[in-house]
């Protein structure tokens, strides 16, 4: 009688192998996912933070033509200089940031001297820090 071995075929290490590949597929899978939907948030909000500036931009230029024709808009402030009438509004884009225009009108033309977005947020400095004032340290809390 002829007697063999007979052996099972070593697959223990490629096994963990295709395992560690296949979680490891995984997992970038899942990185790259989560970097596509985190861009398309981020690009979400700046459409529409683009879309907020021309639409007071468009506001702004409304108000601006209606300068030139010689009407007096509501919230305009207008101050006379010896160059002509300087005109100062705002027109809002967010909850925390404005267009802010100042023209000045001399006769039939106008000169731009402010057309900038601006922050309407409340700013308050963090005072928290313990910043070093300059003096030597003696209590090195020992």
């Amino acid at each position: 009688m002829d007697e063999r071995r007979f052996s099972a075929p070593a697959v223990g290490g490629s096994s963990l192998l295709v395992i560690f590949a296949v979680l490891c597929l995984t997992v970038f899978a899942l990185l790259g996912l989560s970097t596509v939907q985190a861009d398309g948030r981020l690009s979400d909000a700046s459409a529409e933070a683009v879309s907020a500036y021309y639409e007071a931009d468009c506001q702004a230029e409304a108000v601006l033509a209606r300068l030139r024709d010689g009407e007096l808009p509501e919230g305009v402030e207008v101050t006379i200089t010896p160059e002509g009438r300087t005109c100062a509004y705002t027109c809002p884009i967010s909850d925390t940031r404005a267009l802010a225009v100042e023209v000045r009108l001399e006769g039939a033309s106008y000169t731009v001297l402010r057309w900038q977005a601006v922050s309407t947020a409340d700013w308050a400095a963090d005072e928290a820090l313990d910043l070093w004032d300059g003096n030597p340290v003696t209590d090195l809390g020992e």
